[in-house]
C-alpha cells in the first residue's frame, strides 16, 4: 500500500495534520511501499531540546533515559514538548519501499544521516544503549521511517559517524552563510556551539580579503576556542539576552558600521533584539537557532524601528551536507577540535 507523499497517513492525532504539526504518529516499522525503513544507530535531538533536557533532568543519564522514552512512547516521534524541535538520526537503510526501489540511491545497507527533523520522522525505541550528555547525542537500538519527501544523505567514508551525526544537525546554518555573505561584508555569528563555528569558518571564507567577521558568546571559555581557532576577526564576550551591553561592545569594535549578515545559532531564548540591534536595516538576520520567539523578533524590531529583514531558520538548503562536510576537509584545526569533542 502506498502512502501519502509527505507523511500524512501516518498521523494519528489530530487527523489532517501533517507529521511535523501532529501530536502522535503511527510508529511501527512496517513500511508502506514509499518509505524507507532504517535502523537507527544513534539520534541527535537539537542544542535546544537536550538542553532543555538536560537541564530539567539535572544532568542525571537515568532521567534524561527515561524522559526521551516518555516523549517517544507518548507521540511515536522525538519532538521536546515544551521546545517543539526535533534533531536529526543516523543509521543503517534496512529496506525500500517497493515504490521507490530503483528511483532513488539507496540499497539496503547504506549508512545514512536523515536531513529531516525528528518532529517528523515515525521513531520506536527498542532500547537506549547510552548517552552523551557532553555532546547531545543518544545511542539506541531504534526503528524510524522516512518517507517519501524526507531527504538525506549517505556518510561519508573519510568523516567518523558521531562526527557526522553532529554535523548534519546544524548543517543547514553554514549554507545559509555560504550564498548569504558576500565579499566585504561585515558578519557577525551570535552563539559559537557547533552550528556557530561551522558559520564563522564560512563567514571567514566568503568576506575576505576586506570583509569583517565577528563572533559574540556568552562563554569565556568558548571565545578563547573562537580565538585559538583564528575563526574571527572580534570575538566579544556578553550575554545576547541584554541587548544595549551588545550593541555598546559590538560598538566599541565596529563603530556604526552594523552587520549585513548576522546569524543566531544560541540554544537560550531572549536573544531576538540583540541580533536586531547589530544588524544594518538593509542587512540580513537568519535566525537559526529553534528557541527563537518570532513574535519576539519582528516585535522588537518595530519597537527599535528597524526594518531589517527575518531569514526563518530553514535546516534545509541543497547542498547543504556536502558544504558541512567540506568545512571538515578544508579545516584540519576546526575538524581536529570537532573529533576531539565528538569522538
Amino acid at each position: 500500500m502506498k502512502g501519502d507523499r509527505y507523511g500524512g497517513h501516518r498521523v494519528i492525532d489530530p487527523k489532517g495534520f501533517l507529521p511535523q504539526a501532529a501530536n502522535i504518529l503511527n510508529n511501527e516499522p512496517k513500511i508502506f511501499s514509499n518509505e524507507i525503513l532504517i535502523d537507527v544507530i544513534a539520534l541527535n535531538p537539537t542544542s535546544t531540546a537536550f538542553n532543555r533536557i538536560r537541564t530539567e533532568c539535572e544532568g542525571d543519564k537515568e532521567k534524561i533515559k527515561e524522559e526521551i522514552l516518555n516523549i517517544v512512547s507518548t507521540q511515536g516521534k522525538f519532538q521536546d514538548p515544551v521546545t517543539k524541535s526535533g534533531g536529526n538520526l543516523i543509521g543503517i537503510v534496512k529496506e525500500i519501499g517497493d515504490d521507490l526501489k530503483g528511483r532513488i540511491d539507496l540499497q539496503v545497507g547504506d549508512k545514512i544521516a536523515t536531513l529531516v527533523s525528528l518532529s517528523l520522522t515515525p521513531l520506536k525505541i527498542h532500547e537506549i544503549l547510552d548517552i552523551n550528555v557532553e555532546t547531545d547525542q543518544v545511542f539506541v537500538k531504534a526503528s524510524a521511517i522516512l518517507f517519501e519527501s524526507g531527504i538525506y544523505t549517505k556518510l561519508p567514508s573519510d568523516i567518523e559517524e558521531s562526527l557526522s551525526l553532529a554535523l548534519m544537525d546544524v548543517a543547514g546554518a553554514p549554507a545559509q552563510v555560504a550564498i548569504n555573505a558576500k565579499p566585504n561584508d561585515v558578519v557577525v555569528v551570535i552563539g559559537s556551539g557547533k552550528a556557530g563555528l561551522l558559520c564563522l569558518h564560512e563567514a571567514k571564507k566568503r568576506v575576505k580579503p576586506t570583509g569583517k567577521v565577528i563572533c559574540i558568546e556568552y562563554s569565556k571559555e568558548q571565545c578563547e576556542v573562537v580565538k585559538e581557532l583564528d575563526l574571527a576577526d572580534y570575538v566579544i564576550q556578553g550575554n545576547a539576552q541584554h541587548p544595549n551591553e551588545i550593541l555598546e561592545k559590538y560598538q566599541v569594535v565596529m563603530g556604526d558600521r552594523l552587520a549585513n549578515l548576522t546569524i543566531n545559532t544560541v540554544n537560550v531564548p531572549d536573544t531576538e533584539v540583540s541580533t536586531v540591534l547589530v544588524t544594518g536595516d538593509e542587512g540580513l538576520i537568519y535566525f537559526f537557532s529553534m528557541s527563537t520567539n518570532f513574535a519576539k523578533a519582528s516585535l522588537g524590531a518595530e519597537g527599535v524601528g528597524k526594518y531589517t529583514r527575518m531569514l526563518v531558520g530553514n535546516g534545509f538548503y541543497p547542498g547543504h551536507a556536502d558544504i558541512t562536510f567540506q568545512i571538515m576537509r578544508d579545516n584540519p584545526k576546526l575538524r581536529k577540535y570537532f573529533e576531539n569533542k565528538y569522538l
